[in-house]
């Protein structure tokens, strides 16, 4: 898979070296949460820069303007093995709430103001998911309908036959893998089938800066 056709396409062993550090910056979250949003963090924030390892491949992406805007551990484990629906993410997290044109609904996640963005905006948006943990298939990876990102926003009754026209490939990773995604393609995780410990830093970077005031919140 290449991000230029599908919206999606693996580092192999990208972070292999920063595994250690990232596992030290996260060290005192607590364990087995479906979804922790990241902030603060500075450490994190230090590998996730333009300039390391992660950082770098949404440059490759983007451009150098861009910088992490939001960061998500998930830390699926046999006792906390959950699945997720095919879905766009949809949503950005902000310093406050602004009432902006286009920008709509509001919500809080994680304490975080967040919204919903124009589709444009997300268009130019990348995310990046760093596995701690080996991915094979019977351990929930991610599956991407490739090609799905170019079509904006997609109605949820549209989903199952979008799914079906652009068929469904699975993000196998090992611990140091790098997996790139257009941040609006459709994507989804099953249950794990032989669950183990699975992982992910998730991290959107853009590098357009919002309109009216709005701010990115970052991390």
């Amino acid at each position: 898979m290449t991000f230029a056709r599908d919206g999606a396409q693996p580092f192999r062993g990208a972070v292999a070296a920063d595994l250690a550090a990232i596992e030290a910056a996260i060290a005192g979250l607590p364990p087995d949460r479906a979804g922790i949003r990241l902030r603060g963090i500075a450490a994190l924030g230090l590998l996730l820069a333009p300039s390391g390892a992660v950082g770098a491949i949404a440059v490759g992406a983007i451009g150098a303007g861009c910088r992490p805007v939001r960061a998500v551990l998930f830390d699926k484990t046999p006792a906390n093995n959950w699945a997720l629906a095919w879905h766009q993410d949809r949503t950005i997290a902000v310093v406050g709430r602004l009432d902006v044109d286009g920008f709509g609904p509001w919500t809080v996640k994680g304490g975080m103001p967040h919204v919903a963005p124009p589709c444009a905006l997300l268009a130019g948006m990348v995310t990046l998911r760093v596995h701690l943990d080996p991915v094979p298939a019977g351990n929930a990876p991610l599956l991407v309908a490739p090609g799905s990102h170019r079509l904006g926003r997609i109605a949820e009754a549209d989903i199952p036959g979008i799914v079906r026209d652009c068929g469904v490939r699975a993000c196998l990773a090992a611990a140091g893998d790098v997996w790139l995604y257009a941040t609006p393609i459709l994507h989804a995780s099953e249950a794990a089938a032989e669950p183990g410990r699975r992982r992910v830093l998730q991290v959107d970077y853009a590098a357009a800066d919002l309109p009216a005031g709005l701010e990115w919140l970052g991390i």
